[in-house]
């Protein structure tokens, strides 16, 4: 993994490369395509899966990603992805294996992160999902700089 000083410089460069990657275009499946290919590259060795889902007929259908395949659907409140959906918050799972009910798409993913992106009018529209094949891997800086990378999509694709 690499060292907290290291990790912040990456994601500052990251929000930047996203900003001006996407700048202009409104096409949903092209921004989470090519912010899914930013985020898995941006960590190779950290980032497993990367990717979204998108939330369609009130349950989560899998995006754009980098990784392995990956579940189709997941219901509100399911996993950590609807979990993070239902409450409408981040959510850190240093050991997948503790997390209740958690949903193994992969049994190589060991922890995770979840970020919901919100619309102009605070709606979950989708959320961004990140695992990893090692324990522990996500933070408050992960947390922090993926919520400012899901506000830079949502001000994008979202903003109407």
């Amino acid at each position: 993994m690499k060292d907290q000083q290291q990790k912040v410089l990456t994601y500052a460069m990251l929000v930047r490369q996203v900003e001006s990657l996407i700048a202009g275009e409104q096409d949903e499946t092209a921004v989470l395509a090519n912010v899914a290919a930013a985020l898995h590259d941006a960590f190779p060795e950290e980032y497993f899966w990367a990717g979204f889902y998108i939330v369609k007929n009130d349950e989560l259908l899998l995006g754009p990603f980098q990784g392995p395949v990956a579940c189709y659907h997941i219901a509100r409140g399911k996993g950590v992805c609807g979990t993070a959906w239902e409450q409408r918050a981040a959510i850190v799972v240093p050991d997948v294996e503790r997390f209740p009910g958690h949903i193994a798409c992969s049994s190589l993913s060991r922890s995770e992160i979840v970020v919901p992106i919100f619309d102009s009018q605070e709606r979950v529209r989708g959320v961004i999902d990140i695992d990893s094949r090692e324990l522990d891997t996500f933070d408050g800086t992960d947390r922090e700089y993926l919520t400012r990378i899901a506000a830079v999509i949502a001000s994008q694709i979202y903003s109407g």
